[in-house]
């Protein structure tokens, strides 16, 4: 059975890549990854905020609500400034490319185009396979058009892109207003991979302190379906990658994923709820599918049931409730 698969120009084992989080945090944790059965792990966030500490040049958006990240700083064991500022942590990621046989992936969390853009080139200095830039961005401010917003990302990621020569993927949110024509523009700057979509922090009012607070919640396979949506939308009309994110549970997600139009998944909740043998069952159960129904490799599935092959287009192009409603039985 042929698990493999290709993502951003890296040849994968199979689709799962394990997403920036506490689980790929240490050299030591990775190493179970991979032993597990992992093709590519996506380094913990580094984030603007923490690069730039001492060099004061991060502007004015990043002070203005714009702190809704894939990876709240609250969700990671506690890091030091200095210790990310240090080459201490590009010393890691050489030591990790020593150790493991698996794609290494570093994350930038940023939105600005301050200094932290130039770690890009110390992190591909250290050995890093690819970038995954993230860039959530909550433009608060009403003065501020969708034009600008989305100016906002292209001129940061196109500056990234200026910086490095390895493969760069953005990790896009749902919420622009024409998200395929974004997805164009990115990769016409150049960026090799999409990852969709960025896991949002969900925001509560606490009523014991009657203050507003941020709280991460783990995925579930419920939250897949705007990803299995554009998935399926920009299948072979791009000329990047695309990785699955945010609901991917179990192998059920991930054949729906490949046939969607996805090449990789990245999955992390998962294994965080169940540990990383659950990596290891996961691909069991995606062998024992795929030999019951008679698929020979992941590439035979992929884009199967995207825009231009279903049979049933309007569920990814139209909000059919109506129809939805009118179906519904108990």
């Amino acid at each position: 059975m042929d698990l493999t698969t290709r993502y951003m120009g890296l040849k994968l084992k199979n689709p799962i890549i394990v997403g920036a989080s506490p689980l790929t945090a240490t050299v030591e944790s990775i190493q179970e990854l991979e032993k597990n059965g992992a093709a590519a792990v996506v380094l913990h966030s580094i984030f603007e905020e923490q690069i730039n500490h001492e060099m004061h040049e991060i502007d004015h958006f990043l002070f203005h609500g714009s702190e809704d990240y894939a990876e709240a700083l609250g969700y990671f064991p506690e890091v030091t400034l200095s210790n990310l500022e240090s080459e201490h942590y590009l010393d890691e990621i050489s030591k990790l490319k020593k150790c493991v046989n698996i794609p290494i992936i570093a994350s930038l969390n940023g939105v600005s185009k301050g200094g932290w853009i130039k770690y890009a080139t110390k992190l591909e200095d250290a050995g890093v396979d690819a970038l995954e830039l993230n860039i959530t961005y909550i433009p608060t401010d009403i003065e501020l058009s969708s034009r600008e917003v989305e100016s906002l990302y292209l001129e940061t990621v196109d500056a990234v892109l200026q910086s490095v020569n390895i493969p760069v993927s953005i990790k896009m949110n749902a919420v622009f207003s024409a998200p395929a024509n974004m997805a164009k523009q990115f990769c016409d700057l150049g960026v090799k991979g999409l990852v969709l979509f960025d896991k949002p922090v969900h925001v509560d009012i606490d009523l014991d302190v009657l203050n507003s607070l941020q709280n991460i919640h783990y995925s579930s396979s419920k939250d897949l379906s705007e990803t299995l949506r554009w998935s399926a939308i920009l299948y072979k009309r791009i000329n990047a990658s695309i990785c699955a994110s945010t609901g991917v549970k179990n192998h059920e997600d991930i054949l729906k994923s490949m046939m969607s139009g996805a090449d990789a998944v990245e999955m992390v909740s998962a294994i965080l709820e169940n540990g990383v043998e659950h990596i290891q069952k996961t691909l069991q159960d995606l062998e024992s599918w795929m030999i019951n129904k008679e698929y020979d490799s992941i590439e035979q599935m992929k884009g199967s049931i995207s825009l231009s092959h279903t049979s049933n287009p309007a569920a990814y192009e139209r909000a059919n409730y109506m129809r939805v409603l009118t179906d519904y039985t108990h």
